[in-house]
């Protein structure tokens, strides 16, 4: 009989599990870690558990789901994975420790959250989600090793009929945080309204809107569960963001690709990595050129019609059967 392989991951953030990834609380980490426990816990051979503040002790879809606080120290796994927080490992033995980091994490920060001598103890690989953050990632918190491992849109989203024909209103969204440079959307999108005069633009909360913006026909989004949010990103003609230096996957445009949904940024951060120019939507190199590549797909539906083709070509290039896959390579190439 051969013995199980056994992959634990450690997540401290919030109460949930694995039955609440559709929820409006999930964010982007969040919905990784559930995906990719679920995905890994579809293979006979592997036991696949997680530890974090759930407060239900469960198994869901064959992962094991139970409380940072209740971790059975004898218990070891083969490998032991920690999202973003070294000092997790704290909790449990492992001889293969990995941290999957969601942020470039600067030294000064990694000194402040003190996490510099668990890092050290714990010698883990790091695990980054794309180009762009593993060529940000500081060499000395990385220091026993970084490897990339890209991330997808969970199935709901792949698994969207998409009408390649349908042409929605003439209207934008922007559904990541407002602290990623949404001050430079809102300045750009004064001037595209001018071009755009029967568009909209739906943002996410928290933000106070003020009356000229309001004139300006923005919009701020009700949080909602993913069915609704799927229902609003197929009702809009462009995702569009200018990026942020902080964005080291940006799983939201991500799944605005994934429903064929145009993408227009200026490339901040790792937006760049997720837009082909003139393919899949555009990259601007000023505000100049983000204001006019933006109102082309608002005002123009044969050249969205066009973007939008080329993304239903592409639909479902990667989803989580091939970042478990990755993720298993990663681990046995230690």
């Amino acid at each position: 009989m051969i013995n199980k392989v056994k992959i634990y991951f450690l997540e401290n953030s919030f109460n949930y599990n694995g039955s609440n990834l559709n929820s409006a609380e999930i964010g982007g980490s969040e919905k990784t870690l559930i995906n990719i426990s679920t995905e890994l816990a579809k293979d006979k051979d592997l036991i696949v558990k997680v530890f974090n503040n759930t407060s239900d002790t469960k198994k869901i879809n064959n992962v094991f789901w139970n409380n940072l606080k209740r971790i059975d120290k004898l218990d070891i796994p083969d490998f032991l994975i920690s999202m973003s927080d070294v000092n997790l490992f704290n909790y449990l033995s492992c001889d293969n420790n990995f941290l999957w980091s969601h942020s470039i994490q600067s030294i000064e920060k990694f000194i402040r959250k003190k996490q510099l001598i668990s890092f050290f103890k714990y010698k883990p690989i790091m695990i980054l989600e794309g180009d762009y953050h593993y060529q940000k990632r500081n060499f000395f918190t990385s220091f026993f090793g970084k490897r990339v491992l890209k991330i997808a849109p969970d199935y709901d989203f792949i698994n969207t009929k998409v009408d390649i024909n349908k042409i929605p209103p003439p209207d934008a969204i922007f559904t990541t945080k407002s602290d990623r440079n949404l001050h430079l959307l809102i300045s750009a999108w004064h001037q595209i309204k001018k071009k755009c005069k029967n568009s909209k633009l739906f943002i996410n909360p928290p933000y106070k809107l003020n009356e000229v913006e309001i004139n300006d026909d923005i919009f701020i989004r009700k949080k909602s569960d993913k069915k609704q949010l799927i229902k609003k990103l197929l009702n809009v003609k462009i995702f569009i963001t200018p990026g942020h230096k902080t964005e080291v996957f940006c799983l939201a445009a991500e799944e605005a690709r994934e429903l064929c949904l145009p993408i227009v940024t200026m490339g901040f951060g790792c937006l760049y990595e997720r837009v082909e120019h003139g393919v899949t939507g555009f990259l601007a190199k000023n505000q100049k050129d983000f204001i006019e590549y933006s109102s082309l797909i608002l005002n123009d539906d044969s050249v969205y019609l066009e973007i939008k083709k080329n993304l239903f070509n592409k639909k479902n290039s990667r989803n989580y059967k091939h970042v478990k896959d990755d993720l298993i390579k990663i681990l046995r190439k230690k």
